[in-house]
């Protein structure tokens, strides 16, 4: 029951990213957690790179 508490705290906190860990936990697809992890990192770091300075020590990554 805790880990169900948890999820639902989770979702209400978070938003979008909440609903979508949730959903992946409930459909039991828990290993395409990680994978939506790394899209939503890559997407964050190409949005940072975008809007800064930093844009092409980010870009020599890809």
């Amino acid at each position: 029951m805790a880990i169900k508490n948890f999820f639902k705290a989770m979702t209400t906190n978070t938003g979008v990213a909440g609903e979508i860990l949730a959903f992946l936990w409930q459909r039991k697809l828990w290993w395409l957690i990680p994978m939506v992890a790394m899209l939503l990192l890559i997407g964050l770091a190409l949005i940072f790179a975008s809007a800064s300075g930093v844009a092409p020590f980010i870009y020599t990554l890809f």
